[in-house]
């Protein structure tokens, strides 16, 4: 086995490996982020009130408290108590900043992987095929689940979930879809599960859970679309689409409920959001362009984007805080400057201080970088080796 060879099968694994990681990055916490106060003691509020950020959604972060003294049967939602605390400044709901990139993250993993897959490939022609094919199947399953009807179903169960916790549907739940009690959707679900095996029990449970939440959506967007004038209402469609436009609008208007300010910028959003689906397309066949060959700057994209992962989650995240504290609603309780939230570390805040850190997601980037730095010096050497 030649130099070359071995480095070819140890960058493979390295790039395989990161793949991997991709995946394993899309289901973790990335970022936790926690209020602590004096009227939040610890006893009570351990880790003061916490969120944690995913790739495709904001998830409660506060643990359920089991002591003598206090008595919880479930945990608190504490991203209900922060969006809670956060309105008496002025400051959105949780669920209005990075509602286009929550609803892309599984077509940009995939993109990710394919990415890497190819690069991985030393044969252009072979490389072309495998990322034509896999772009192919992540545009369909994108364009079925922003445009076509229902495509909800084809996104991420954590992302549905996310939606629905945001709009405090949670308590709702057990009201079940229309014509349809809680207590009788359970027991259904609960004697299926038992006729079935361990693995299909975890399949299936996850499937009911996952239509029950488009249930719940479907319903509490046709409420809403009730409360509007006739020549407002649009039907349900189940489109991804729809549903970004229509909850980053619920989401905007949950405290502050002023459509001359919030529907332009809901406007903005679904205009960007299409601007996304045909940027993704678009550069998709640009590398597929670039991937003809061994070398070139598209080609080194391949790998050096998903490299640059943990760069862009920060700048991404930064600029969403940076979005917070400074478009501020005038119908806040408080009136307070324009201001910076706290990206790493400790902030202050009123009477209330703030936490701001990487989770496991973040330090798996890390790792993920790491592993694509030195596939990517091996790739370099092999290709000057073989100039």
């Amino acid at each position: 086995m030649t130099r070359n060879d071995k480095r070819f099968v140890i960058s493979s694994a390295l790039i395989l490996a990161a793949a991997g990681l991709l995946v394993a990055i899309y289901f973790a916490p990335i970022w936790w982020v926690s209020l602590t106060a004096p009227n939040y003691p610890k006893e009570a509020f351990p880790d003061g009130v916490r969120i944690h950020f995913h790739m495709n959604g904001v998830f409660n972060g506060c643990k359920k408290v089991n002591k003598k003294e206090i008595e919880e049967d479930e945990a608190l939602d504490c991203v209900h108590e922060m969006d809670t605390i956060n309105h008496y400044v002025g400051m959105y709901p949780i669920a209005a900043g990075g509602v286009i990139e929550r609803a892309f993250s599984p077509f940009l993993v995939g993109l990710l992987v394919v990415m890497l897959i190819g690069f991985m490939c030393r044969r252009p022609k072979i490389r072309l095929v495998i990322m034509s094919i896999g772009f192919g199947a992540i545009a369909v399953w994108m364009a079925m689940t922003w445009y076509g009807k229902d495509g909800l179903k084809y996104q991420s169960a954590g992302y549905l979930q996310a939606l629905v916790a945001a709009l405090d549907q949670d308590t709702e739940k057990e009201n079940g879809p229309p014509g349809a009690s809680g207590n009788d959707i359970i027991e259904r679900l609960r004697a299926s599960l038992e006729k079935s095996e361990a693995a299909e029990k975890h399949k299936r449970a996850e499937d009911s859970e996952k239509a029950e939440n488009i249930a719940h959506l479907r319903a509490t967007f046709e409420r809403f679309q009730q409360r509007l004038p006739a020549a407002e209402r649009e039907a349900w469609n189940g489109s991804g689409a729809q549903m970004m436009r229509w909850h980053y609008k619920a989401s905007l208007g949950r405290y502050f409920n002023n459509p001359a300010e919030i529907n332009p910028m809901v406007k903005t959003m679904s205009t960007v959001a299409n601007i996304v689906f045909w940027g993704i397309i678009a550069a998709m066949l640009l590398l597929l362009w670039g991937a003809r060959k061994n070398s070139g700057v598209l080609y080194w994209l391949l790998i050096l984007v998903p490299m640059a992962l943990p760069v862009f989650f920060v700048i991404e995240y930064s600029g969403w805080l940076w979005w917070y504290g400074h478009r501020l609603n005038d119908m806040g309780a408080f009136t307070v400057k324009p201001f910076m939230p706290t990206v790493l570390g400790q902030g202050k805040v009123a009477q209330f201080t703030t936490h701001s850190y990487p989770y496991t997601g973040f330090y798996l980037m890390l790792i993920l970088s790491v592993l694509l730095a030195l596939a990517a010096l091996m790739r370099f050497k092999m290709s000057k080796d073989d100039a």
